[in-house]
C-alpha cells in the first residue's frame, strides 16, 4: 500500500516533468518564430556591386574571313604595358626576406 509520502514524491515529479516539457515546447515554438522570419528578411548590401564599363569594342564587328588568308583579328592584339606609376614601385619593391648573415652563406659549388 503506497503511503502518503509516496503520493506526494510521485505529483512532485509529474509537475517537474510537465514543467520541462511545457519549457521544451516553448523553445521549440520560439525557434521555429525565428527561422521563419529570418526567412523573411532580405540581406542588405552595403555598396553597390562592381560594374564593368561598357566599351566600343563590344558593338565593332569582326573582320570578314577571307580564304587563304591570316586570321582577322578585331581588335588588333596590343602587347602589356605597365603604367608608369606602377614602374617605380616594382623597381624599389623589397624583397621578402633580409638577407642572410655571413655564416649561414656556404660557398659556391665547383664544377667536376
Amino acid at each position: 500500500m503506497p503511503g502518503q509520502n509516496d503520493k506526494r514524491r510521485l505529483k512532485l515529479d509529474l509537475t517537474i516533468a510537465a514543467s520541462l516539457f511545457a519549457a521544451g515546447l516553448v523553445v521549440s515554438v520560439i525557434s521555429l518564430a525565428q527561422i521563419r522570419a529570418e526567412s523573411r528578411m532580405q540581406m542588405a548590401q552595403a555598396t553597390q556591386p562592381l560594374q564593368g564599363t561598357p566599351s566600343d569594342e563590344q558593338s565593332k564587328v569582326p573582320a570578314e574571313a577571307k580564304p587563304g588568308g591570316d586570321r582577322p583579328t578585331t581588335p588588333a592584339p596590343e602587347p602589356a604595358r605597365p603604367e608608369p606609376q606602377t614602374q617605380g614601385a616594382a623597381g624599389a619593391a623589397k624583397p621578402a626576406l633580409p638577407p642572410a648573415p655571413a655564416e649561414k652563406i656556404a660557398p659556391p659549388i665547383e664544377k667536376k
